[in-house]
């Protein structure tokens, strides 16, 4: 594709994300899947081209009433070419020649106002802290301490990370099998798992990930379900399973020895799970669909477990380095919901732990509302559980852990995802 093309796809596709409910990659995949014209690296271009606008729409948007030019994607797209690419007028109009597949020429009016923006920067003193920090006003009273360090992290893209798979290698044979397709690699800091590689790779093309040695996994995540802590031979669950990330953790660390199974309300996240557990060569874990939190089933294997994963439905804060889109499609009731849905799921699911076991409480999020708060009210109505100190259970996560015991990951602190865990245990009769 020649550079206008490739500039109007993206005003195309932002266009799409814009007026569609479903979240940004979903759009994306399905705008490509239906141009396989488009070759490879005009789809990596196109994607972080549309990405890294919706990293940056507050700010554009504050850019462009601040010009008086309404705030759509094609005005967007033309504003950040002059304040992050550093274009001119000149070569703006270049780029918009109205030829085929080339984005229409600028209007009279375009012109006269954008050129007010040459010589500015995306950043200005005057925007305030939401606009600054990309995030939601109405947000901004429920961040933690030093919000304006974790809202920059939170606008950069997300490293890529992969966990390695120990029922098929060790990090060191990962390391080798990734070089052998040319794709260098660095032990992560603090998972004992994972590996971090540069820039954007095909990951899904090298043997390593066909051979099920490696899959993508932020180090956070893995942290979180590493201090699940299952052993061989344990009977262990994993509540909110989704599409299996951090049950391929559970069951590597279980040496596929003992039980584990799967939860899920939807049974094709739990399909696509399936299909990740066959290439790890995971066989120890049963998938199980359930009618919802509260499911008769529960009850029925209530005090069945040794260790339960419950990785919450959240808000998802912590991930808005991977989910750009995301900040924008959270509303204040949104939180009120999944906060009550949070505590019911803890509730119920807590009846499955064995006395002496553990219980795991996960979130992807970095509010306390869905944190520190959702785990004191717990304990506070269920006293048969009380929480570890994680500092106990992996001292070198003591920097990000709370005077409670409760583990929080940040992107500006730890450089992972940004991710909330605490250790429950049920004491024995």
């Amino acid at each position: 594709m020649m550079p206008a093309g490739r500039f109007q796809a993206s005003i195309e596709l932002s266009q799409i994300i814009a007026e569609d409910r479903r979240p940004a990659d979903q759009a994306v995949a399905d705008y490509l899947r239906g141009r396989r014209y488009i070759g490879a690296k005009d789809r990596r271009w196109l994607t972080q081209a549309v990405y890294d606008r919706l990293r940056r729409l507050a700010r554009l948007g504050w850019w462009l009433q601040r010009i008086g030019l309404p705030d759509r994607p094609r005005t967007q797209a033309l504003a950040e070419q002059i304040l992050v690419q550093g274009l001119d007028l000149s070569q703006l109009g270049q780029l918009c020649s109205g030829e085929r597949f080339a984005p229409d020429r600028l209007e009279p009016e375009e012109k006269r106002k954008l050129r007010s923006l040459e010589g500015e920067t995306l950043e200005h003193p005057d925007q305030p802290p939401e606009v600054a920090g990309e995030c939601p006003a109405w947000l901004l009273p429920h961040l933690p301490e030093e919000p304006a360090a974790l809202l920059q992290a939170l606008c950069q893209e997300a490293p890529l990370d992969l966990r390695v798979n120990l029922l098929a290698g060790d990090r060191d044979a990962a390391r080798a099998a990734l070089e052998t397709d040319r794709i260098p690699s660095q032990p992560t800091a603090l998972s004992p798992l994972g590996l971090r590689v540069e820039g954007r790779r095909n990951i899904a093309a090298t043997a390593a990930f066909r051979d099920g040695l490696v899959e993508r996994q932020d180090e956070g995540s893995q942290l979180a379900a590493l201090l699940v802590d299952a052993q061989p031979g344990e009977r262990v669950c994993d509540f909110c399973a989704g599409a299996g990330g951090k049950s391929l953790v559970l069951a590597a660390a279980m040496a596929n020895k003992g039980s584990l199974l799967a939860l899920d309300i939807s049974k094709a996240r739990l399909d696509r799970a399936g299909q990740r557990l066959r290439r790890a060569g995971a066989f120890n874990v049963t998938r199980r669909a359930l009618a919802d939190h509260r499911d008769p089933w529960v009850k029925r294997h209530k005090a069945s477990f040794d260790r339960l994963l419950i990785d919450a439905p959240c808000s998802g804060l912590g991930a808005w380095r991977r989910n750009p889109d995301a900040r924008w499609r959270t509303a204040p009731e949104d939180l009120e919901r999944l906060t009550a849905l949070q505590a019911e799921i803890l509730a119920s699911a807590a009846r499955l732990v064995k006395p002496g076991g553990r219980l795991v409480y996960v979130t992807c999020s970095l509010l306390a509302e869905e944190n520190e708060a959702q785990v004191a009210a717990f304990l506070t109505a269920t006293p048969a559980f009380r929480q570890l100190d994680i500092t106990s259970l992996r001292p070198e996560l003591a920097p990000g852990v709370d005077s409670a015991g409760g583990l929080t990951l940040r992107p500006d602190r730890e450089g992972t995802d940004g991710f909330y865990a605490a250790v429950l245990e049920r004491q024995a009769a």
